[in-house]
C-alpha cells in the first residue's frame, strides 16, 4: 500500500544536552547517529526498495562486506585519504594490536573485493551495495556521523559508454522517485584527466597543480573576485587559461590548448549522448571530487532547491584504484548516494511515498475477554494471504478503529459476542468508509479481490 505520508526532517538531539536523572541511563542515541522507529523504517526500506530495483534494473548485482577494514586501506590511496583517517573516523586499536577503522566509505572496499577475485570474476562487474558509513565529522544539514549510502560501479570498462552507463542509471533513480532532471535535480559533470591536460598545457608545477585544484574544488563558495586574486596568485602568468576553463559553462568554450586531447574528445561525447537519450547534464569544470583517486570523468547530482541546493550523489572514474592490491589496474567508475541527502531532497519537493509496512486488516475485540476468539479468527485471514493484526489492548471500540487509521490499515473487523456466536462479520473499510459484511469465507473472498 502506498501512501503521501509526511515525515518531519531529521533533527538530532545533542547528547550532551540530553540530561540523565539520578545517574540513569540517557534514552538519546549516540551523537551523529538515528534511531530508526517503524515509520522511519518505512521510510528508509521505501528508499532502499527503488535503490535495488533501479540497480538490478540495469543489470548490477548486489555484494556487502564488514563496516570493519584496516586503517591502511584508506591511508594507501592518497594524501586526502590519509587526512580522511587521522581526522574523521572512527579508527582504533583492537585486541590483537591492529588499527582497524569503521568504514567511511565503500570504494576501497569494492575495490580490493574486486582485486582479490580478479582471475574469477568475468569483466565488465556490474555490482551495487547499500553499506553503513561512518564519519567523525562536524554535522550539519544532510550530513551526519552515520548514515547508509547506494553505491553502484562498473569495473573492467575502460570506455566512456561505461561513463554514460553510470550516468543513465544515476538518472534513472531520480526518475523513479519521481523527480525531474533540469526542475527538481540537475547533473553537473566534468573531467580530472582534461583539468590536468590544462596545467600540461600551461606547463604547472606539481605545487601549483595541487594548489589551484582545491581552490577550485571550494570556487562556488567564494566571491568571484577574491577566488580570481587567489587563483592568480597560485598560477602567475598562467592563471588567465586556467580561469577562462573554470569559468566556462559550456565545453566548446574551453581554452583550444586542451581541444585536441582525448579527455575532451571524450567528455564531448558523454555530453552529447546524454542529451540524445533525453538525459541532459551540465558542463561544469568546477566538479572536482576531493578524494585523490579520481582519475577522469567527475560527476554530482545537485538539488535545484532553493533550501536544499547542495550535492546529493558524487562519483567518478578511478581507474588506478584496484594497483595499491598488485597486480594490472582494473578500470573502474562508480558513485555513491546517501539516504540522509536522499530523504531531505524527497520532503523538500513533496516526493517522499513510502511503502507503509501496515497490515491490511486489524480485527478488534470489544472487550479483552474476546482477544482469544480475535487471534483465532486473524489466523484464518492470515492463512489467507491477508496480513491481519490484532488490537487486544482494553481500550474502547471508537479508539481503537481511530488508531487502525493512523496506522494506515485498510480495514477493521469488529468483534463482539453478536459476532462470535452468528459467525457472521461485518468489516468497515477505513478509507472509503464503506462496508463489506457476511462469513468468514466470504470475507476473504472480497477482500482478497479488493487486494
Amino acid at each position: 500500500m502506498y501512501e503521501h505520508y509526511a515525515f518531519a526532517l531529521y533533527s538530532p538531539v545533542p547528547y550532551n544536552l540530553i540530561m540523565t536523572n539520578k545517574g540513569k541511563l540517557s534514552t538519546a542515541p549516540y551523537k551523529g547517529v538515528r534511531d530508526f522507529y517503524p515509520e522511519d523504517m518505512a521510510v528508509q526500506r521505501y528508499m532502499f526498495d527503488v535503490w535495488r530495483m533501479t540497480a538490478e534494473h540495469f543489470g548490477f548485482e548486489a555484494y556487502d562486506a564488514s563496516i570493519l577494514e584496516p586503517s591502511n586501506l584508506y591511508r594507501a590511496k592518497g594524501a586526502e585519504n590519509a587526512e580522511i583517517i587521522n581526522e574523521q573516523t572512527y579508527t582504533f586499536t583492537d585486541r590483537g594490536n591492529r588499527e582497524v577503522t569503521l568504514r567511511p566509505e565503500m570504494t576501497p572496499t569494492v575495490a580490493r573485493m574486486v582485486a582479490g577475485k580478479r582471475r574469477d570474476l568475468t569483466f565488465p562487474v556490474r555490482w551495487y551495495s547499500i553499506p553503513n558509513l561512518f564519519r567523525y565529522e562536524r554535522m550539519q544539514r544532510g550530513r551526519l556521523r552515520e548514515h547508509w549510502q547506494l553505491n553502484c560501479d562498473i569495473f573492467g570498462v575502460d570506455d566512456v559508454s561505461a561513463d554514460i552507463e553510470i550516468l543513465l542509471l544515476a538518472n534513472e533513480i531520480f526518475k523513479n522517485f519521481g523527480a525531474e532532471n533540469g526542475e527538481h535535480y540537475a547533473i553537473h559533470v566534468s573531467s580530472r584527466r582534461l583539468l590536468e591536460a590544462l596545467y600540461d598545457s600551461v606547463d604547472l608545477s606539481e605545487d601549483a597543480r595541487r594548489e589551484a585544484t582545491r581552490l577550485a574544488d571550494r570556487k562556488n563558495k567564494m566571491e568571484p573576485g577574491d577566488f580570481k586574486e587567489k587563483m592568480t596568485a597560485i598560477c602567475g602568468d598562467a592563471a588567465k587559461d586556467v580561469l577562462t576553463y573554470l569559468n566556462a559553462d559550456n565545453i566548446n568554450v574551453v581554452p583550444e590548448g586542451i581541444k585536441k586531447h582525448d579527455a575532451y574528445t571524450e567528455l564531448q561525447t558523454l555530453i552529447a549522448t546524454m542529451e540524445e537519450t533525453g538525459t541532459p547534464v551540465v558542463f561544469d569544470p568546477t566538479i572536482i571530487r576531493g578524494f585523490d583517486y579520481y582519475t577522469d570523468t567527475v560527476f554530482e547530482v545537485v538539488d535545484l532547491h532553493p533550501d536544499n541546493n547542495r550535492a546529493m550523489m558524487g562519483g567518478g572514474r578511478y581507474d588506478n584504484l584496484t594497483e595499491m592490491f598488485g597486480g594490472e589496474p582494473i578500470p573502474g567508475i562508480g558513485f555513491g548516494f546517501g539516504d540522509v541527502t536522499l530523504r531531505d531532497f524527497l520532503e523538500s519537493h513533496e516526493l517522499m511515498t513510502t511503502d507503509i509496512t501496515s497490515p491490511t486488516l486489524a480485527v478488534l475485540p470489544t472487550d479483552t475477554e474476546k482477544n482469544i476468539a480475535a487471534q483465532k479468527l486473524a489466523q484464518h485471514f492470515r492463512n489467507a494471504g491477508i496480513a491481519t493484526s490484532v488490537d487486544v489492548s482494553n481500550k474502547k471500540v471508537g479508539k481503537k478503529i481511530a488508531n487502525a487509521g493512523e496506522q494506515f490499515i485498510d480495514y477493521a473487523l469488529v468483534l463482539g459476542e453478536d459476532e462470535i456466536d452468528s459467525e457472521s462479520y461485518t468489516v468497515k473499510d477505513l478509507i472509503e468508509g464503506t462496508e463489506l459484511s457476511g462469513t468468514l469465507q466470504d470475507l476473504i473472498d472480497q477482500l482478497t479481490n479488493n487486494g
